[in-house]
């Protein structure tokens, strides 16, 4: 935290006082970089072919993204103006509590979750209510839905909630959307839907074609399972009026050429997209029963990542993990997300978090 005291221009106080985002840490050549929730593979065929006939940069984009927006309202049956490119899914979260809350209205999200929700929450000078996570590291959506008051704008629902891992259910979120004053957004970040294998989970796209909940938006990355974190792209689906307002309040032309064509060449091989998604899955999986083995307490894994509870011992974990080469993600005094990389890191990562484990203390809550 800082202050506005050795800023040399006058800033709200409130802005002064919030951390920059703090991105994972990038690794050197020899270690495994597992702080960031990226796609071990390399880009999908026909990406860096996309990338490099887009050569005139010395042009403005289209601005609308209507190839891309066009393409995605045929693959989930609505119209063009039902899609909203930006770039990527927090650029588009930040548009719509923009468009939404002013200063003293509230944002609903759970607690932990995505980092970037309290300060997308005080830029426009609303209040963020945290809702705190079940004991096994879910969204409490009933304890969201008592919090809403009249000063509610917007709630947002992370599914699989990043750090921890679980995802809400389908009746879970029915059961909540119905719950809302139809009058307040309901933003369903699904940025990892792609990795959920649980049978049950919600589903955006089900949401969105059973027409009930028109205050639902659903927002979705190429960042994440489609491998495009590089080139920042991502898309809401909702109510065409609701993404009017996310586009007013957007930074114009900030989705590139690039990142257009890239899209809609992964789209072009889809196949190999699910493909490459499934052995994430598998190996997540694979990753979370070997900790569970050794003596950890994971939660529910279903998006790319696993989480620790490491609690007050977070920061030393952290430290033993870089020392064998692996960069995990520490949130301090609460624990530790690890992204599933390569193969070559699930071995090495179950061999420190053993002798992490074997470290604490027998009541320790991140031990079973």
């Amino acid at each position: 935290m800082t202050d506005a005291a050795d800023i040399p221009v006058r800033v709200r106080p409130e802005i002064a006082a919030l951390p920059a985002y703090k991105q994972g840490r990038q690794a050197s050549g020899d270690a495994f970089k597992l702080s960031s929730n990226e796609n071990p593979f390399d880009p999908l065929p026909g990406v860096a072919e996309a990338l490099r006939a887009e050569s005139a940069v010395n042009r403005y984009p289209d601005a609308t993204a209507r190839r891309l927006r066009e393409r995605l309202a045929a693959r989930f049956g609505v119209t063009s103006d039902e899609v909203h490119v930006a770039a990527g899914s927090v650029s588009i979260l930040s548009q719509l509590i923009l468009a939404t809350a002013a200063a003293g209205d509230e944002v609903i999200y759970a607690w932990r979750s995505f980092e970037a929700y309290p300060w997308l929450t005080v830029v426009p000078g609303a209040v963020g209510v945290q809702v705190p996570l079940t004991e096994d590291a879910r969204h409490d959506l009933p304890a969201m839905a008592s919090a809403v008051t009249d000063r509610t704008r917007a709630i947002i629902v992370c599914t699989p909630n990043n750090p921890t891992g679980p995802a809400v259910t389908q009746a879970e979120f029915d059961d909540f959307a119905a719950q809302i004053p139809s009058d307040v957004l309901i933003i369903l970040d699904e940025a990892y839907a792609e990795f959920v294998t649980a049978p049950g989970a919600v589903d955006g796209t089900l949401v969105l074609a059973r027409g009930t909940h028109p205050n639902v938006v659903m927002l979705r990355t190429f960042s994440k399972a489609w491998g495009l974190a590089g080139l920042r792209i991502g898309y809401a689906v909702g109510h065409s009026r609701i993404l009017d307002t996310a586009r007013s309040t957007g930074i114009p032309l900030s989705v590139t050429a690039h990142a257009e064509s890239a899209a809609l060449a992964s789209l072009d091989v889809e196949t190999e997209l699910r493909a490459r998604v499934a052995v994430i899955a598998e190996r997540r999986d694979r990753l979370a029963a070997g900790l569970r083995e050794i003596g950890w307490r994971v939660p529910d894994a279903q998006g790319n990542f696993v989480w620790l509870a490491t609690g007050d011992e977070t920061m030393a974990a952290a430290e033993a993990f870089e020392a064998a080469g692996l960069i995990v993600r520490p949130f301090a005094g609460e624990g530790i997300r690890i992204s599933v990389g390569e193969e070559e890191s699930v071995g090495k990562v179950l061999r420190i978090a053993e002798s992490i484990v074997g470290a604490l203390p027998a009541a320790h809550r991140g031990r079973r």
